[in-house]
């Protein structure tokens, strides 16, 4: 009996170890490798960023984030894909209630309240953009929308552009301002591929529009808000040293793209995928071949245009050559499943990188503090 005690014994000491290994390893929760500390502020640990941990998690339990973007002061405000816009304050953390709740959101599929962006000017004029999918006599369309930054609150609205077509799927929704202040919006094809290649259409398009909604003089399709056209779902937009325009795209089957934007190009979608070429059309720079990155949100630092991945859980990291119209083939990844779906990603004021999760948007696996807003340290990438 002593001897069969011992035996046991033995036998649990060994499965303990084997679960602590396995812990250590991150093998039990691919979600949870990197250690996160508990959810803090804008300017907790932002000293010496050789003193702070990799990631830091900025808000935790949110619905569904989508875009952020930077307030001069440093503040984050983003928005939740039901509806909601709110606020990180840069010394108080998040808001409890939120700025704006549209109530005119329609938060179908992959529609909802998207993009987001601060105007260039807003020190002086507080405007704040944003880019929804909406319902009008029982049909889907997307529109963008300024908003005026007063008193805690997001009021004025005024309408920039509207009847963009939308769907429960493809509904780009990625807004930008330029290096030329010029207001760049991404629009899906609304799961009409043949809208892509109708230069009548706003679907599966990159827009280009001033400031107040008109068409810039010198966009290349004369009265027109389209910029490029060819496009599925593009979901990311990044202007590089050189003022070069990088933008995302979802495949159809893998072949997810990351595009070297030129005024007046066609991306060929659906007529050509991957590495496929056509007369007067455009092939993407890098592609995912037969994987699947499925990206979203992209910021350009430090050299490198980063990504968000969705089904590809990473943030993906590709090194610009500075001296060639060619992007080097040496894509990195970094946080693999370590955070899940990731939507967005932006370059900080500061030079940090910032993240936003999208696991309950019906397609994730959630812990329980998702969704979450993470700053990276890029020095520890």
């Amino acid at each position: 009996m002593k001897n069969s005690s011992c035996f046991v014994l033995s036998i649990f000491l060994i499965v303990i170890i084997s679960l602590v290994t396995l812990m250590g390893s991150g093998c039990l929760d691919s979600q949870d490798q990197t250690e996160l500390p508990e959810a803090g502020n804008l300017s907790s640990d932002s000293g010496n960023s050789s003193e702070q941990p990799v990631a830091v998690v900025l808000a935790e339990e949110l619905e569904v984030p989508w875009s952020l973007d930077f307030l001069p002061d440093g503040s984050i405000i983003f928005t939740e894909r039901p509806g909601n816009v709110r606020l990180i304050d840069a010394g108080q953390g998040l808001s409890e209630e939120p700025l704006l709740s549209i109530d005119e959101v329609s938060a179908t599929g992959e529609g909802g309240l998207l993009g987001i962006a601060v105007h260039p000017d807003y020190e002086n004029n507080s405007f704040i953009y944003l880019y929804y999918t909406y319902s009008e006599e029982g049909a889907l369309s997307n529109k963008v929308v300024r908003y005026t930054h007063r008193s805690n609150e997001l009021t004025e609205d005024q309408l920039i552009i509207d009847g963009i077509p939308a769907s429960g799927i493809h509904n780009g929704g990625r807004i930008k301002f330029g290096p030329d202040g010029m207001l760049y919006i991404t629009t899906g094809d609304a799961g009409q591929s043949s809208l892509a290649q109708d230069p009548d259409s706003l679907a599966g398009k990159i827009l280009r529009l001033n400031d107040n909604g008109d068409v810039p003089e010198d966009n290349p399709f004369g009265n027109s808000p389209v910029y490029t056209l060819g496009h599925r779902n593009p979901q990311g937009l990044a202007w590089d040293e050189q003022g070069r325009l990088w933008a995302t795209e979802h495949g159809s089957s893998a072949h997810d793209e990351l595009n070297l934007i030129g005024a007046g190009n066609n991306y060929g979608w659906p007529q050509i995928i991957g590495d496929e070429t056509a007369e007067d059309m455009v092939s993407p720079v890098i592609h995912s071949g037969e994987d699947t990155w499925a990206p979203s949100g992209a910021a350009y630092l430090n050299g490198s245009v980063f990504f968000a991945g969705l089904r590809g859980e990473s943030l993906y990291e590709a090194s610009i050559d500075q001296d060639a119209e060619a992007v080097s083939v040496g894509l990195q990844s970094h946080f693999t499943g370590e955070f899940g779906r990731l939507r967005d990603v932006v370059a900080g004021p500061e030079g940090n990188l910032y993240l936003l999760t999208s696991n309950r948007d019906g397609r994730g696996d959630p812990v329980s503090t998702d969704d979450r807003i993470i700053r990276i340290n890029v020095s520890k990438l």
